[in-house]
């Protein structure tokens, strides 16, 4: 009786599940095939953010009057900041920043994503006899702030589509 009522819970578990609309995330839908990124090959956001538009099935081309479109940074900052101090005076906390700021345009300079700032912002404890791994520490949560601003670039790309160009005067 018992082993009948579990199978019947895990088809009804199953079925609620599949009729929630649960998804997992997919590669975005972007308003054209192929983009010029203009940053550094060699940086690390030019890597994660052009393997993820790959998975989308957007080309990256190294000419941008080749791409449909061209992805311009117009500024990459990080900082750091010191958010609170012990009785003597040493750093107890700090603030991760990093400011980012891009416009996405098409071959006929038509604006598609228009000059954007997303700020990300972390904290992070800090202790002096522990100096090595906060410093380990620091590096990974500005990868994991990387990834988090690709995939902001992502649905703000994606949300484009919908959006009405305006043209840029020059």
């Amino acid at each position: 009786m018992s082993r009948t009522f579990i199978q019947w819970l895990f088809v009804l578990t199953t079925l609620l599940l599949s009729g929630c609309g649960f998804h997992m995330r997919g590669a975005p839908d972007l308003p054209f095939k192929s983009i010029y990124l203009d940053l550094p090959d060699t940086s690390t956001l030019y890597t994660e953010l052009s393997r993820n538009l790959r998975s989308g099935g957007t080309i990256i081309v190294t000419d941008p009057k080749e791409a449909e479109a061209a992805l311009t940074v117009l500024a990459d900052e990080r900082e750091k900041k010191i958010l609170t101090l012990n009785t003597f005076g040493r750093v107890r906390e700090y603030a991760l920043y990093q400011n980012f700021r891009f416009v996405v345009k098409d071959k006929e300079n038509v604006i598609l994503v228009p000059p954007t700032d997303i700020t990300l912002k972390r904290e992070i404890t800090y202790n002096e006899q522990q100096e090595l791994s906060k410093q380990a520490e620091e590096v990974l949560i500005y990868r994991e702030m990387q990834s988090d601003l690709v995939q902001r670039i992502l649905r703000l790309i994606a949300a484009s589509k919908n959006a009405k160009p305006s043209q840029q005067p020059e």
